[in-house]
Order: C-alpha cells, then sequence, then structure tokens
C-alpha cells in the first residue's frame, strides 16, 4: 500500500511537470503554428503571415448560425484605435490594447485573469494613434511592446514583468507598435517613428532575459553589431555604401523605420522585414535612391545580414512606407512572397533570391507610377506626379501641389491582408483615395515632426472608399471585390470552410465566400473594426474572435475622409464567436 502511494505521488509529480512543460510555447510549435487548429501563437497565424486556418465546421453552409460566444470589454476612458491581432494558448487568450495594455483572459468564458498597463509618460510621440498590433509568445512568456519604446516580458499565468528592455528615447520620437517576431529561437522586432526622423531598424534578443543578440540599421551608412552575453559590442558590417544613395548628411536621420514588423519563413531560413518611407518626405532634399527606404529586407536571423532586397519605391515622394507585410508561398513549385504595397501595386518576389516574377495595380487608379518595368524592377515614374521643389517656386517657401492617387495612408496600410491556399487567391483590404501633397523647407530638430510636405486626403468615388479584394498572384487580376462606404483598417483571416472574415468601420464583421466574394453573414460589435481576425477550434467547436475599437490612422491624418467618418464611435473589446447548436 504504501509503494503504491509513492507511485501514485511519482506519478502526480510527474503528470504536473510535463504539463508545464507542454504549456511553453517552443520554437518546433511556433514554426508548425500555421497549422495548429488548436491555438493562435503568433501574429499572423503562423510566422509566414498567410493568416489561412485549415478549419472547415463554420463554412458556407453554415456560417449563418455564428453568433456571440462571450465578449469582454478593456474598460475604463482608453477606448480608441484598437489593431491588436489576439493569441490563443494553454486556455488563455492574450491581447494588447491601446495605450499600452495586454490582457490575459480564460478562452471559454471571457473572464479577465490579469491586466498589465505600462505607465507611460507624458509627451509620447506615436505618429499614428496610439494603438498596438499585438503580442508574442515564447516559453513561458507573452512578450509586448510600448508607445514609450521599451519591450516586455510577462508571465504568462501571472502578468508579472520578468523582464523589462528600453528599445531607445521616446523623446526623439522612437516608439513600438508592432507585434513582435519570433524566429530560429530570437525575438526580432522594428521601430516605430519615420516621421521624426528617428533610424529604422531591427533587432534581435534572447526572448528570455531580453538582452540583445544584433542589431541591424536599415538606413545605409549606419554600422551594425553583434553583441556578446556580457553586452558588449561589436561591428557586424555597415549597411550598405555610405552616401551610395543619400546625399550628404541626411543619411543620418534617413528614416525607413519598421514599424509593422516582420514575418518568418521556416522554409527559407530567412525573416522579411518592409521598411518606411525615407526622412524627411521632400524627397528634391535627397536625390538618389534612399536605401533602404520603402524597401523588403530579407534578413538572416541567426547573423542579422540582409541577404537580399527589392525596393519598392524608390527616391519616394509621397510617403509610401514599404512595411507592408511580405507573405510567403508556393507558386509554380516555386517558394515566392507577396506583397501589397501602400504605393498601390502588389508585388511578387522569389522568396530566397528577391527577384521580381509579377508587379500589377491592386487599386483602380495610381497615378505617381504608370507601372512596374519587370526587367529592372523599377517603377516608371509619371515626373509631373511627384510634388514640386520648393526651391523653385517664387516665395521658396511651397513648391508646385499635385493631386496624387493612392493618397499616403496608401492603396493598402497596416492591416493585414490573407492568402487562402485552396483559391490561390490573396484577400487584400484596398482603399481609393487620393490626396493634394505639397513640398516645404524642413530641418531636422530631435522629437519634432520631420516631413517637409503639406498634404489633404480627398474621396475619389461617391460610393466607396474600402473594398476587399480577391487578388489573383498569377495573373494580376481582381476576382471579386467587396466595397465598402468608408475606408477599411482591418485585417482579414480566410480559412479551409470557404469563408474570408474582415471588420469595417461601421463596426460590422463580415463572412464572404471566398469563391466569390458574396457576403453570407455580418455581427454589428457596437464600435468600427480596425483589427484582423483568427480563429480556432477548442473542444469540438470552432470559434471565431476580432477585437473592435475604431481608431488609427484615418482619423486622425484623414483630412476629408475624416470628415466623412467623424460620426463612428470609439470603443474597445473582444468578440468571440461559435456556431449555435450542435
Amino acid at each position: 500500500m504504501k509503494n503504491n502511494f509513492c507511485l501514485a505521488l511519482v506519478a502526480a509529480a510527474v503528470s504536473v511537470a510535463l504539463s508545464a512543460q507542454a504549456a511553453d510555447v517552443t520554437d518546433k510549435m511556433l514554426v508548425t503554428a500555421s497549422t495548429n487548429t488548436h491555438e493562435v501563437l503568433s501574429s499572423g497565424m503562423g510566422s509566414e503571415g498567410q493568416r489561412f486556418s485549415p478549419l472547415k465546421a463554420v463554412n458556407t453552409s453554415t456560417v449563418s448560425r455564428l453568433v456571440p460566444a462571450w465578449t469582454m470589454s478593456f474598460g475604463g476612458e482608453k477606448q480608441r484605435g484598437q489593431e491588436s491581432q489576439p493569441l490563443v494558448h494553454n486556455g488563455k487568450m492574450f491581447v494588447t490594447a491601446s495605450y499600452s495594455r495586454i490582457y490575459a483572459i480564460d478562452v471559454k468564458t471571457g473572464t479577465k485573469l490579469w491586466k498589465y498597463e505600462e505607465r507611460l509618460p507624458e509627451g509620447i510621440m506615436p505618429c499614428c494613434d496610439v494603438v498596438n498590433r499585438g503580442a508574442a509568445l515564447y516559453g513561458n512568456l507573452v512578450i509586448f511592446g510600448t508607445l514609450d519604446a521599451h519591450l516586455i516580458a510577462l508571465d504568462q499565468d501571472t502578468g508579472k514583468v520578468v523582464w523589462n528592455d528600453k528599445i531607445d528615447d521616446y523623446k526623439a520620437g522612437y516608439s513600438f507598435s508592432g507585434a513582435p517576431l519570433i524566429a530560429d529561437g530570437l525575438l526580432l522586432t522594428g521601430v516605430s517613428g519615420g516621421e521624426f526622423g528617428v533610424v529604422g531598424r531591427v533587432e534581435a534578443r534572447d526572448p528570455m532575459t531580453g538582452k540583445m543578440v544584433w542589431v541591424r540599421p536599415t538606413v545605409e551608412g549606419h554600422m551594425g553589431y553583434t553583441f556578446d552575453k556580457d553586452g558588449n559590442k561589436t561591428e557586424n558590417g555597415m549597411t550598405g555604401t555610405l552616401n551610395a544613395s543619400w546625399p550628404g548628411e541626411l543619411w543620418k536621420t534617413g528614416g525607413a523605420s519598421t514599424w509593422l514588423g516582420g514575418t518568418f519563413d521556416p522554409k527559407t531560413g530567412l525573416a522579411y522585414f518592409g521598411t518606411g518611407n525615407p526622412a524627411p518626405w521632400n524627397s528634391h532634399l535627397r536625390p538618389g535612391d534612399n536605401l533602404y527606404s520603402c524597401s523588403t529586407l530579407a534578413i538572416d536571423p541567426k547573423t542579422g545580414k540582409i541577404v537580399w532586397h527589392y525596393q519598392n519605391t524608390p527616391n519616394d515622394g509621397w510617403d509610401f512606407d514599404g512595411v507592408n507585410e511580405f507573405v510567403t508561398f508556393d507558386m509554380n513549385g516555386q517558394r515566392v512572397g507577396g506583397k501589397a504595397d501602400r504605393n498601390g501595386f502588389f508585388y511578387v518576389n522569389d522568396a530566397k533570391t528577391g527577384k521580381l516574377i509579377n508587379a500589377f495595380p491592386f487599386v483602380r487608379k495610381i497615378t505617381w507610377a504608370k507601372g512596374i518595368d519587370l526587367k529592372t524592377g523599377r517603377p516608371i515614374y509619371v515626373d509631373e506626379s511627384r510634388p514640386g521643389d520648393p526651391e523653385k517656386s517664387a516665395d521658396k517657401k511651397k513648391g508646385s501641389v499635385v493631386f496624387s492617387t493612392p493618397s499616403f495612408l496608401g492603396g493598402k496600410n497596416q492591416m493585414p491582408m490573407a492568402y487562402n491556399p485552396g483559391t490561390g487567391y490573396f484577400y487584400v483590404p484596398a482603399n481609393e483615395w487620393g490626396m493634394e501633397i505639397w513640398n516645404e523647407p524642413i530641418s531636422y530638430k530631435k522629437g519634432a515632426a520631420y516631413l517637409g510636405a503639406g498634404f489633404t486626403i480627398k474621396t475619389l468615388n461617391d460610393d466607396y472608399i474600402g473594398a476587399l479584394r480577391a487578388i489573383d498572384p498569377k495573373s494580376g487580376k481582381i476576382v471579386w471585390e467587396d466595397k465598402n462606404t468608408a475606408p477599411l483598417w482591418g485585417g482579414v483571416l480566410t480559412t479551409g470552410g470557404g469563408l474570408v472574415f474582415y471588420g469595417t468601420p461601421e463596426g460590422y464583421l463580415k463572412a464572404v465566400d471566398a469563391k466569390t466574394g458574396k457576403e453570407l453573414w455580418k455581427y454589428q460589435t457596437g464600435s468600427g473594426i480596425v483589427a484582423p481576425p483568427i480563429t480556432w477550434e477548442d473542444g469540438g467547436n470552432q470559434y471565431v474572435a476580432v477585437v473592435s475599437g475604431w481608431g488609427g490612422a484615418v482619423p486622425l491624418w484623414g483630412g476629408d475622409v475624416a470628415k466623412k467618418v467623424n460620426m463612428l464611435e470609439q470603443g474597445g473589446s473582444v468578440w468571440v464567436f461559435k456556431l449555435a447548436g450542435k
């Protein structure tokens, strides 16, 4: 009897130990996250960023029975700009919220388990609202960034801080809004703040300790570094060649921020980060391509080396940030990546080499370029569509005004697209709008806006601004579209059930047929949706979730468009849905 009792105690101890071990998020789990239907372990529903789930219980025939399972409010007065994608692991949902907050929620009941809120200092300078786009999971930690440019790792069970590392000086314009990325056991992050003349970069840390491993600047002329276990740094090669595509001293405040974060493809072993606009916006001050702004960078996560780059908008003069996600997939037996760029063109590049395979418009009207030369990979510019040089004006204060499309808010902005390997289509939340834009003289001042341009956003059509579009990356055709009165600013989810889910500023979470675009279901969440949905299964049920809360860049920067949507209400809540009945 005594021996049996001892054996039972040992068995119980082993069971507890194995359970605790199983709760830790491992590299192996993250590599296969895109096929894990029971959890959502990373931003993008897998590090490749496809935002595809093979789940089929909620499908074109059953989606009409989708009803709320639970909802939870973020509470307080900080109800705006909710762009977060939730994560689901070990019975908990982890979701970030505006003003650098993060919540752990019981995924079955919607009960708040804990909350962490960063005590933000006065004077933070986020460019485009007080948003946060999500967290990363590793080991027993949940890791997210803050508006005062910190990275914070919390215990998943308790919410207690395990480590807190400063990225940079928020007083110089640095902030953090993207979801961190785990690649090959390292925590990869970018920086926000391109409108303040910061220098973009990608950094790698030990996710369990926060200690730096390497840093790679994204503006040529800046030095990369590696760090030893004691924090001592050694040079790891300059990014590009000093002054090769940047004149004078402007590279020192060159922008090219990496504010949306990155993707990682285990098949190529490469991480992909998009880079933002060069600073300042006035392109006449910086003749040349201004590498590596407005580009896709393929980075070796082990070393921080740039393996290849492709520049979408050389010598950008329209604020066409190239941060949009690079989503890898298989096409014609080749590993490639798709990118719906802010400049209005969709690009398909070889994921291993960066060679351009295809490029075509995904919006109806583009005036800054006639197209993309597939041989050279460069845009065919329309010179008269570039804002004029103030130095050539009579008073030297304002260059000639041009009307350009798309607007600087982009054919697509932060809202992530989705790829369905079953249909072979990308589902892109696109916007049709233009802008009056002109250049002005500007000089750099630490912590001050560094634009050198003025602008007003304008609508192009009376009946719609946003349009969810199914894009065939092989043919370059828009297969179908679902138009929306207000601009689309939330991301997309697609499933094996033949569905595409997306949200609208008017507050609806919608489901449409992935093959035809026919609307099959919608639900009013009470505030505008500017976040991407997710799905998972538990206990035989498939769940769909989305964060609701209007905000982001449109009401802040949207000009005439902002006036059209100023009736929309702010908010902050998580909605979870499941099928009614059995």
